[in-house]
Protein backbone atom coordinates (compact mmCIF):
# COMPACT_ATOMS: atom_id res chain seq x y z
CA UNK A 1 0.00 0.00 0.00
CA UNK A 2 1.13 3.66 -0.52
CA UNK A 3 1.71 6.28 1.95
CA UNK A 4 -0.42 8.27 3.48
CA UNK A 5 -0.50 11.14 1.91
CA UNK A 6 -1.55 14.22 3.48
CA UNK A 7 -1.51 18.35 2.70
CA UNK A 8 -0.92 21.19 4.48
CA UNK A 9 -0.44 25.26 3.71
CA UNK A 10 2.65 27.38 5.27
CA UNK A 11 0.52 29.59 7.35
CA UNK A 12 2.29 32.61 8.92
CA UNK A 13 2.36 31.08 12.33
CA UNK A 14 4.18 28.23 11.03
CA UNK A 15 7.20 30.77 9.49
CA UNK A 16 10.00 32.85 11.29
CA UNK A 17 10.76 36.39 10.41
CA UNK A 18 12.41 35.61 7.12
CA UNK A 19 8.87 33.59 6.25
CA UNK A 20 10.36 30.76 6.41
CA UNK A 21 9.02 27.16 7.97
CA UNK A 22 10.31 27.60 11.89
CA UNK A 23 11.78 24.05 12.62
CA UNK A 24 9.16 23.19 14.79
CA UNK A 25 5.85 23.61 12.67
CA UNK A 26 7.34 20.30 11.27
CA UNK A 27 6.83 18.19 14.65
CA UNK A 28 3.02 19.60 14.63
CA UNK A 29 2.47 18.23 11.17
CA UNK A 30 3.97 15.11 11.70
CA UNK A 31 1.84 14.51 14.66
CA UNK A 32 -1.06 15.46 12.91
CA UNK A 33 -0.13 13.21 9.77
CA UNK A 34 0.47 10.52 12.74
CA UNK A 35 -3.27 11.14 13.72
CA UNK A 36 -4.77 10.76 10.47
CA UNK A 37 -2.76 7.68 9.74
CA UNK A 38 -4.42 6.16 12.73
CA UNK A 39 -7.83 7.73 11.88
CA UNK A 40 -7.37 5.93 8.56
CA UNK A 41 -6.24 2.51 10.23
CA UNK A 42 -9.16 2.89 12.90
CA UNK A 43 -6.34 2.98 15.50
CA UNK A 44 -8.00 5.28 18.53
CA UNK A 45 -5.01 8.20 19.56
CA UNK A 46 -6.43 7.60 23.21
CA UNK A 47 -8.46 4.34 24.04
CA UNK A 48 -10.43 4.41 27.65
CA UNK A 49 -9.99 0.59 28.71
CA UNK A 50 -13.00 -0.78 30.55
CA UNK A 51 -11.06 -0.48 33.60
CA UNK A 52 -11.52 3.51 32.69
CA UNK A 53 -7.48 3.68 32.39
CA UNK A 54 -6.47 4.95 28.74
CA UNK A 55 -4.09 4.09 25.93
CA UNK A 56 -2.55 5.93 24.61
CA UNK A 57 1.23 6.58 22.35
CA UNK A 58 3.43 8.82 23.85
CA UNK A 59 6.47 9.59 21.82
CA UNK A 60 10.14 8.78 22.77
CA UNK A 61 11.47 9.54 19.94
CA UNK A 62 11.31 12.42 17.21
CA UNK A 63 13.58 13.47 14.37
CA UNK A 64 13.14 16.47 11.39
CA UNK A 65 16.30 16.73 8.82
CA UNK A 66 15.62 19.84 6.44
CA UNK A 67 16.72 19.60 3.13
CA UNK A 68 14.97 23.10 1.18
CA UNK A 69 13.51 26.37 2.92
CA UNK A 70 9.50 25.88 2.66
CA UNK A 71 7.58 29.18 2.85
CA UNK A 72 4.27 31.30 3.79
CA UNK A 73 1.26 30.13 1.58
CA UNK A 74 3.41 27.20 -0.01
CA UNK A 75 1.02 23.33 0.03
CA UNK A 76 3.77 20.66 1.52
CA UNK A 77 2.88 16.95 1.01
CA UNK A 78 3.51 15.06 3.97
CA UNK A 79 4.07 11.30 3.15
CA UNK A 80 3.86 8.77 6.38
CA UNK A 81 4.63 5.17 6.46
CA UNK A 82 5.44 2.80 9.25
CA UNK A 83 8.66 2.26 9.04
CA UNK A 84 8.64 -0.74 11.69
CA UNK A 85 6.49 -2.29 14.75
CA UNK A 86 7.91 -3.50 17.39
CA UNK A 87 6.70 -4.89 20.63
CA UNK A 88 4.95 -1.97 21.56
CA UNK A 89 6.32 0.63 19.64
CA UNK A 90 5.54 2.39 16.10
CA UNK A 91 8.37 3.77 14.00
CA UNK A 92 6.91 6.50 11.46
CA UNK A 93 8.26 7.90 8.71
CA UNK A 94 7.53 11.36 6.91
CA UNK A 95 9.00 13.19 3.88
CA UNK A 96 7.96 16.48 3.39
CA UNK A 97 7.59 17.70 -0.35
CA UNK A 98 6.20 20.94 -1.72
CA UNK A 99 5.54 21.14 -5.51
CA UNK A 100 7.52 17.63 -6.06
CA UNK A 101 10.08 19.84 -4.68
CA UNK A 102 12.21 17.31 -1.18
CA UNK A 103 11.83 20.28 1.65
CA UNK A 104 12.48 17.44 4.83
CA UNK A 105 12.20 14.10 6.45
CA UNK A 106 11.12 13.29 9.60
CA UNK A 107 11.11 10.15 11.81
CA UNK A 108 9.02 9.57 15.17
CA UNK A 109 9.30 6.46 17.62
CA UNK A 110 5.48 6.50 19.71
CA UNK A 111 5.52 3.25 22.63
CA UNK A 112 2.07 2.26 23.19
CA UNK A 113 1.14 2.87 26.74
CA UNK A 114 -1.50 2.38 29.80
CA UNK A 115 -1.53 5.90 30.84
CA UNK A 116 -2.06 5.21 34.87
CA UNK A 117 -2.91 8.81 37.01
CA UNK A 118 0.25 9.65 38.79
CA UNK A 119 2.41 7.37 37.52
CA UNK A 120 4.90 7.00 34.33
CA UNK A 121 3.31 5.30 31.59
CA UNK A 122 3.37 1.91 31.62
CA UNK A 123 4.75 0.34 28.46
CA UNK A 124 2.19 -2.50 26.63
CA UNK A 125 2.54 -5.18 23.27
CA UNK A 126 0.74 -3.66 20.57
CA UNK A 127 -2.62 -5.83 20.15
CA UNK A 128 -1.89 -8.10 16.82
CA UNK A 129 -5.13 -6.84 14.84
CA UNK A 130 -3.89 -3.43 15.40
CA UNK A 131 -0.38 -3.87 14.48
CA UNK A 132 -1.90 -5.84 11.10
CA UNK A 133 -3.87 -2.15 10.44
CA UNK A 134 -0.09 -0.71 10.73
CA UNK A 135 1.75 -2.58 8.41
CA UNK A 136 -1.16 -2.11 6.00
CA UNK A 137 1.26 1.21 5.45
CA UNK A 138 4.55 -0.75 5.51
CA UNK A 139 7.51 1.64 3.71
CA UNK A 140 9.17 -0.16 1.50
Amino acid sequence: MPPLVTRRRVEFRDTDAAGIVHFSAFFFWMESAEHELLRATRVDVVDRGADGIDTSWPRVSAACDYVSAARFGEELDIAVTVEAVGRSSVTYGFAFSQAGRDVARGRVVAVRCRMHPGRKPEAVPIPDDIVARLSDFRGV
